[in-house]
């Protein structure tokens, strides 16, 4: 090594890397040495991190996977010792070990733990916690007193499992031992009990027939990457823990566990014969025995498909269950298999060929119940004994092994059992595990795999919708994940020429799903009239809805009303009546669809458009586009149209802004331009709308309107469907017009005749108190300089916003014979002093400067005074009359207040 000329390099665990040697490293085979204080009993590599853990007596050891960077060019792995876990009285047999998860598993128990990272302030809590394991240590039974004369005997403890907080009560208590040296990064961490099984011998009369052990423990984790859309390939270098599970057996069953989110019993496999040992994998279980290499079908893709997405179970997707039956997919005949392992598509296998007769090796081993009377077995030296064999198995591809139990699964297909959903849903979870693989992006056989999940979707989607199954309603998802076009699948499942044909739950349920909701795809006319044949048939109570979907549109008007006529002898309704009318207007028959529409009052078809609104409306892409019996309702009955979508909205059958959309397209107007139709609508809906937001929306959108209107003197296209007068009579958001409202705007010049009526609904508005008038202000901005109307409606929002002297500022400038009319309207209670204090000084500067040549402010003011002269006493009256008055003028008043104080 000093020469620079030995192949091997070995170095101790963590010693610093010597100068001597570390340029020519990287042409060195590089060997570690973990130096440990007690002898090894079994180890286990993490396949997530590369960290190590290696079982000893009492204790594991956790060996931390490290990067050391030797100089630029150089980069070497080593370990450190870094966690102890220290278990009074346990031996481990095997560990597993993976993503903090360790298993640990002795001759009949099995013990999961999980490391919890935990902050530095869960140090003392974690100290805390350790004098009560100390006592689950002390409440057990001791090794010397199990030692006491029992040495002939074994001790059988019940069967037992424990999951969650209850494994605490397993009496193995742990203390964690942190071995790393400390730095800024050190993590603390704290177990957390998974889950403890114990179990019990095989037992007969006799004694115990075969020595009972566990093997085989494996944690077996699947990543989230393969299966994302949007992975790529350095997504793929990061790959993310989605599920894991954990494997163990004894000779003759075997468990597998679910051990992320939370702790689940998945699968229970029993085997044949007695096992030697067994590897897991995501798509299969391989088991040998003293003959037979066996495959089982394994879980793991359904559960971690329900990990990824828990709302799996839907009508858009679906996944096999875990329950389902665990299937032998082959056994093979093999001499002598002795160790099992895997890696990808391959299975190593070594066996050993034994010369002994083989009848005597079958004969079971009986053991008493004596520790001292195991047999001793015969050892002889391995390199000269003959027979040993190593076999590397490939197995089959994914895609192939698919196409084998499709295959097969059609000799159930005409007997219509659960065999042959069974056997098709192996196939899915087959082909779905390899797509969760994150070797899947890069595989070859990627396109394959893809055509194959829809194609076992569409397979199932067939099962379902053809066999009498509870869980008939899957149906709708497979085929939706299977990509078919409703068409597709009529032609799967529908017999061209049988009349006679029965349905099954599971496809009605499909066909009525996909006709009721917003699909692209339309129907030919053949196909439709094939669908409206098979409702008519097997669900007739479902046709008036069916009939009013766009995939039905090519369907035979006439076919359809005579299928109408029949069910309505039997269920009639106003949806029924509401489709008849519909499928006279595409046949052009305006007198039968009077006499359907006739039947019943407005309102009730409008609640009879709440039960079926695709009558009315239809979305396309997200988009609501109107039908031709909406475009036919607003020529002849508008207000039953209106009437129809308010009833939509307030059963939230349409949002406010689809309505806007909806109005616009049905009169043809431009994104920009409002019709008087959609203004009919939101005062219509005034009237029944309780939410606040929605009414405040309402509120600023009509008054938009009206000020839009009044300041381009435009008038509707249409006639409004309601008058102010009926707003006000109806609608508590339209108020009275106040008086001096009236006042101002009959000395004013009004707006033209033609206009009068957004005005006087404007008006309303503003003299009711629900508009919120500080946000409508910048709506109202453009009548500010009106004439009169900008006049009244600078006053009414000054005095929605309490600013009254500002009101009568405006009202002195602008028409004060409104002035006393808005006084005696709006000064009340605790504006009562503004008469005095405000009205009656400005009325009196105002009258001096101008002088007799305004007799509306004398008239104001004489109106004034006899206010003020009722409300105040003499004095008071007498200390607001100005020193330059005329006695004469103000004597009538000061007569009339000391009458009513002599009265009084």
């Amino acid at each position: 090594m000093s020469a620079g000329s030995s192949r091997v390099c070995v170095r101790m665990l963590g010693h610093k890397m010597e100068e001597s040697y570390s340029e020519t490293l990287k042409e060195q085979m590089s060997i570690v040495e973990m130096p440990l204080s007690d002898p090894p009993l079994c180890i286990s590599c993490c396949p997530v991190t590369g960290d190590l853990l290696v079982g000893c007596k009492n204790k594991v050891v956790l060996f931390c996977l490290k990067y050391l960077v030797v100089n630029q060019s150089l980069t070497v792995l080593d370990f450190e010792r870094s966690l102890i876990l220290h278990m009074d009285n346990v031996t481990p047999a095997e560990v597993a070990f993976c993503a903090r998860h360790i298993a640990i598993t002795t001759e009949l128990d099995v013990l999961i733990l999980k490391l919890v990272q935990q902050s530095e302030e869960g140090t003392e809590q974690r100290a805390l916690e350790k004098p009560v394991s100390q006592g689950l240590k002390d409440e057990g039974p001791s090794k010397d007193n199990l030692q006491l004369d029992l040495d002939e005997f074994i001790i059988c403890q019940k069967p037992v499992e424990l999951r969650g907080e209850e494994c605490k009560l397993c009496e193995v208590p742990i203390t964690l031992e942190s071995t790393e040296l400390p730095t800024e990064d050190t993590k603390c961490f704290q177990v957390q009990y998974l889950l403890f099984r114990r179990f019990t011998p095989d037992q007969s009369p006799f004694g115990f027939c075969e020595e009972t052990k566990l093997h085989s423990v494996q944690l077996l984790p699947v990543y989230q990457t393969g299966s994302s859309v949007t992975a790529n390939e350095e997504t793929e270098n990061k790959r993310e823990l989605l599920s894991l599970f954990c494997f163990f057996s004894l000779p003759h069953v075997g468990y597998l566990y679910s051990v992320g989110s939370s702790v689940e019993l998945i699968s229970t496999y029993q085997y044949s014969e007695r096992s030697e040992q067994a590897v897991l994998t995501p798509q299969f279980l391989h088991v040998i025995t003293s003959e037979n290499l066996q495959c089982f079908t394994v879980r793991c893709s359904a559960a971690a498909a329900r990990d990824e997405d828990p709302y799996i179970d839907t009508t858009e997707k679906a996944c096999p269950p875990l329950a389902l039956d665990v299937c032998t997919l082959r056994m093979q005949l093999f001499i002598g298999p002795r160790a099992l392992c895997h890696f990808k598509n391959h299975i190593i296998l070594l066996t050993k060929a034994v010369t002994e007769d083989i009848t005597e090796r079958r004969k079971p081993a009986r053991r008493m119940l004596s520790r001292k009377a195991e047999s001793i077995k015969s050892r002889t030296n391995s390199e000269s004994e003959p027979g040993w064999n190593l076999y590397i198995i490939n197995t089959v591809s994914t895609v192939q092994l698919y196409r084998e139990m499709v295959d097969y699964s059609r000799t159930y297909e005409n007997v219509k059992t659960e065999s042959c959903i069974h056997l098709l849903s192996e196939a899915h979870l087959l082909v779905r595990a390899a797509i969760m693989d994150p070797c899947f992006l890069k595989s070859d056989e990627k396109e394959e795999l893809l055509r194959a999940f829809k194609e076992s979707c569409a397979f199932l989607g067939d099962c379902y919708s053809r066999f009498d199954t509870k869980d008939y309603h899957l149906a709708l998802p497979y085929y939706r994940m299977s990509g078919l076009s409703m068409t597709e699948v009529l032609k799967r499942l529908v017999s061209e020429g049988d009349e006679m044909q029965t349905y099954e739950k599971g496809f009605i349920f499909y066909l009525s799903h996909s006709l009721n909701e917003d699909l692209n795809e339309e129907l030919s006319k053949e196909s439709a009239n094939k669908v409206l044949q098979i409702f008519h048939l097997a669900d007739p109570g479902q046709l008036p809805h069916i009939l009013c979907s766009p995939c039905m549109r090519n369907v035979c008007p006439l076919t359809a009303v005579q299928c109408l006529q029949k069910i309505e002898k039997t269920m009639p309704s106003v949806v029924l009546t509401l489709a008849k009318a519909f499928m006279a207007l595409k046949m052009g028959d305006l007198t039968m669809y009077e006499r359907e529409m006739d039947s019943y009052k407005e309102t009730v078809l409008a609640c009879g458009f709440v039960g079926q609104p695709k009558l009315l409306l239809q979305r396309k892409e997200g988009i609501v586009t109107p039908t031709e019996f909406a475009l036919h309702l607003k020529e002849l009955q508008p207000g039953l149209l209106v009437a129809a979508t308010v009833a939509l909205h307030e059963n939230s059958k349409i949002e406010l802004e689809e309505a806007d959309t909806f109005f616009k397209m049905l009169c043809s107007t431009s994104e920009n331009t409002v019709p008087q139709l959609l203004v009919d609508f939101w005062e219509a809906l005034l009237v029944v709308c309780s939410q606040e937001e929605v009414l405040q929306e309402l509120l600023l959108r009509v008054t938009s309107q009206y000020v839009w209107r009044i300041s381009k003197q435009q008038l509707p296209e249409t006639e409004p469907l309601k008058t102010a007068e009926d707003l006000v009579n109806s609608c508590e958001h339209y108020g009275l017009i106040f008086p001096w409202v009236t006042s101002i705007m009959a000395v004013g010049s009004p707006a033209g005749k033609d206009g009068h009526e957004d005005l006087s609904k404007l008006q309303s508005l503003l003299c009711s108190q629900s508009l919120n008038i500080a946000s409508a202000l910048p709506v109202l901005e453009p009548l500010a300089e009106a004439g009169s109307i900008g006049l009244a409606v600078r006053v009414l929002c000054s005095t929605r916003l309490g600013k009254h002297e500002e009101a009568l500022d405006q009202l002195l400038q602008g028409c004060p014979e409104a002035a006393v009319l808005y006084a005696q309207h709006e000064l009340k209670d605790d504006r009562r002093a503004l008469w005095w204090n405000k009205l009656l000084p400005e009325l009196c500067r105002r009258a001096r400067l101008l002088g007799p040549e305004c007799p509306v402010l004398i008239s104001a003011l004489k109106e004034t005074l006899s206010v003020v002269a009722t409300e105040l006493e003499l004095r008071d009256f007498l200390s607001l009359l100005p020193e330059d008055g005329a006695a004469a003028f103000f004597l009538p008043h000061l007569l009339h207040c000391s009458q009513r104080k002599l009265l009084t």
